[in-house]
């Protein structure tokens, strides 16, 4: 049986989602927890990365087992093992060709941006206090929604076959002392989001304009746009899914 897994996390103290060589990763967290209790070793596929430092409150992964799981007893057993700053929110069978990655449709983001220091949000938004000219900054994103190829975000030498993603939102609502950019897209890129956060940052402070903006997605160019923005604003918000990922009877269907 294929079983979905809704993960939330901080990721001040990981490096990424993705599991890696040296470095300690929530996928490595997760895996190692679910190994122990299952007494088998466990490898899970995530919905996509997240990168150093980046948060999420909704990362689906799923798992594969010979029969069928007490879900209720190792969500709870499973959320005693993990570290504090990890959390599962509940476990649920879905179909079997149902696939934590390629059957997402959308994946949403918030970039969360503090307007003045805040004790209790340390490392959980990006600190800035500087004038921002939010109009300006929603003007230019609607380039965003009318644009395919977004090479000039993306991290550079990244492996990848295009850099085409379909953007369905992307704007800033000012949420009293925050600043949140929402952006919801089919995929996205290694740097993306902190990458077009960085960018619109520099039209709010007018240092770029709106025609700017687009010349630099014209571009293709990573060295036109801004830098990327801090990654401890930035989290996974959802992921979607097609609802037949919900029933279970095997047959034939394109996932």
């Amino acid at each position: 049986m294929r079983y979905f897994l809704d993960v939330a996390y901080n990721g001040t103290h990981y490096h990424g989602w993705q599991v890696q060589q040296n470095a300690n990763t929530v996928q490595a967290e997760l895996e190692g927890a679910l190994s122990k209790l299952l007494r088998t070793p466990i490898a899970v596929v995530g919905s996509g990365r997240t990168d150093t430092g980046v948060h999420a409150e909704q990362q689906l992964v799923h798992l594969d087992w010979d029969a069928e799981l007490d879900v209720e007893q190792l969500h709870f057993r499973l959320n005693k093992l993990l570290p504090s700053d990890i959390a599962v929110k509940r476990i649920f069978p879905v179909h079997p060709k149902a696939h934590a990655r390629f059957s997402a449709l959308f994946r949403s983001y918030e970039y969360r941006i503090s307007r003045q220091k805040n004790p209790f949000l340390q490392k959980l938004t990006y600190v800035n206090g500087r004038p921002l000219d939010v109009e300006a900054m929603n003007k230019a994103a609607e380039f965003l929604l009318q644009w395919e190829d977004f090479e000039c975000f993306s991290k550079v030498h990244t492996e990848v076959k295009h850099f085409r993603c379909n953007i369905q939102e992307a704007r800033w609502i000012e949420e009293g002392d925050m600043l949140v950019f929402y952006i919801r897209a089919n995929r996205f890129l290694r740097n993306m989001v902190r990458a077009i956060v960085g960018t619109l940052l520099e039209v709010g402070q007018h240092r770029m304009s709106r025609e700017e903006f687009r010349q630099v997605l014209e571009s293709r160019d990573r060295s036109r746009a801004g830098r990327s923005a801090p990654a401890q604003g930035l989290f996974l918000t959802k992921v979607t899914y097609p609802d037949k990922i919900y029933e279970l009877s095997d047959y034939e269907s394109d996932f």
